[in-house]
């Protein structure tokens, strides 16, 4: 890929589906090679409300999200967005949160 060409949020979606909250923590702790159990300490959950997160049973709040991006050493406004826009999703409400 040269430097003109740019692979960012969108271009992801299209290729791999919506970016979701639980998609992305997954990610992030297979990423870390991290188990579930281990990484639920890390975030100060349980195991089994981290596996409902992954697999989208629940979205966080957006106050959870926050916390949860600071554990992992994230910046807070990402996973707050993803948290947000998952619970528009839900709702079938088609708009996207957007940072200004």
């Amino acid at each position: 890929m040269n430097i003109e060409e740019r692979y960012g949020l969108k271009e992801m979606e299209r290729d791999y589906g919506i970016l979701t909250f639980g998609n992305a923590l997954e990610a992030h702790r297979k990423c870390e090679e991290l188990s579930l159990k281990d990484f639920a300490k890390i975030l100060g959950i349980s195991s089994s409300s981290l596996c409902d997160i992954e697999k989208g049973r629940r979205i966080p709040s957006p106050r959870r999200a926050a916390k949860i991006a600071k554990n992992i050493g994230e910046p807070e406004i990402f996973w707050i967005r993803l948290s947000l826009q998952d619970m528009l999703n839900k709702e079938h409400l088609n708009y996207t949160v957007s940072v200004a």
